[in-house]
């Protein structure tokens, strides 16, 4: 498991209220996730990785999974 996966799921159990572990696979959309929380989210995901996201860049982000590829695409 990366080191980036591991990072996100920490980022998820602290902001984000799931009730079960995340599923990296599945649709962000169907997650049940506020529009609040998803903000506060991904404001962490900026700070922990160093990234600039934009909100509206953040729709591109189907799955976690595609979330962590674009993290690792800029880390390497």
């Amino acid at each position: 498991m990366s080191s980036t996966v591991d990072r996100l799921k920490q980022i998820v159990s602290e902001l984000l209220d799931l009730g079960r572990a995340p599923d990296f696979d599945a649709q962000l959309a169907d997650s049940g996730v506020s529009s609040v929380d998803a903000v506060a989210f991904f404001k962490a995901v900026n700070d922990a990785f160093n990234l600039s996201l934009e909100p509206e860049d953040c729709l591109q982000f189907k799955t976690l999974r595609q979330l962590v590829a674009y993290i690792d695409d800029r880390a390497g």
